[in-house]
């Protein structure tokens, strides 16, 4: 069992090491993608401060929060529907350029419907695409803000799962909604934003703690923290640790309507189908003619004696 946890240390103690190792290189830690819904709803004001209406106020959070991340971070901002949008990449994921990206941010005006489905697959498909060049190391996010349940439920259920198994971490604000959106039970986190204050407060809350926390543990702290696992668990969090993240992309999924299933027929039922009737009819004049051919043959060989 020491051996199990002490393997079990030894690979934290060298994925530790090899953070470090990979950490030097220019690769970025942090990938957040935004995905904004610029759906027509969204240039409703909230309906408890009408000062703003709630594309204004997503906008002044994104620019006032998305300023202030460090500039190793990479960011894309994907926008959904909007009036004036025709590449759905209002900033492709890359390095923050803080002037590019105000401007971006800027760019979208409200108009058209709320396919989130098509767009969560869209974004989580480009961070798993970015993961596999950075060897998986860093943080991986998507971040929603909408005001409205998809257009495309079916789609939302399907791919929350696949980007979750992904190891990609989701957030999602629901903008003045009157009920919790869809993904308030499945999403890392939820939160609501029922002005434009909280909305600032959600999306400052949401990236504040984008990234992993440093802790300094020495060998036999460390080790007598995993005094108590079993092998079986020691084994297990050694195979979770050595185990990459699927980078597979998420294919496109088709909504396909199963037929109703068939009910099974009672005798009463199956004798009813014409099919049956004729059937049962059939075998009757068989059995029939048996017993004529069999009774004809007695009467000829007594006929014979």
């Amino acid at each position: 069992m020491k051996l199990v946890k002490a393997s079990c240390l030894l690979v934290l103690f060298i994925l530790a090491s090899g953070q470090f190792s990979i950490a030097d290189t220019d690769l970025h830690s942090d990938n957040i993608i935004v995905i904004l819904d610029a759906s027509g709803s969204m240039r409703d004001k909230f309906r408890a401060d009408e000062s703003k209406s709630k594309m204004e106020a997503a906008k002044t959070a994104l620019k006032e929060v998305l300023a202030k991340v460090p500039d190793g971070t990479n960011i894309g901002l994907l926008v959904f529907s909007g009036s004036n949008i025709h590449d759905e990449w209002v900033y492709p994921l890359g390095p923050k350029d803080t002037e590019r990206l105000m401007v971006a941010i800027d760019r979208p005006q409200p108009g058209g419907g709320t396919p989130l489905g098509k767009y969560m697959r869209i974004g989580a498909n480009r961070l798993l695409e970015h993961r596999e060049k950075q060897y998986n190391y860093g943080n991986y996010q998507l971040l929603i803000v909408t005001d409205g349940i998809a257009q495309d439920q079916e789609k939302v259920e399907q791919y929350t799962p696949s980007i979750l198994n992904r190891q990609i971490r989701m957030d999602v604000i629901g903008v003045d909604m009157q009920t919790d959106h869809s993904l308030a039970k499945d999403a890392d986190s939820y939160r609501k934003a029922d002005n434009p204050g909280e909305l600032v407060a959600a999306v400052s809350q949401i990236l504040a703690e984008t990234g992993g926390t440093d802790t300094d543990t020495d060998g036999e702290d460390a080790f007598e923290d995993i005094q108590p696992l079993t092998d079986a668990v020691a084994l297990d969090l050694i195979k979770r640790i050595t185990t990459p993240p699927s980078n597979n992309a998420i294919e496109i999924t088709t909504t396909v309507r199963p037929t109703p299933p068939t009910q099974p027929q009672t005798p009463q039922q199956q004798s009813q189908q014409p099919g049956n009737q004729r059937s049962g009819n059939n075998s009757g004049w068989i059995i029939i003619g048996l017993i004529i051919i069999i009774v004809g043959f007695i009467l000829f060989r007594r006929m014979g004696k």
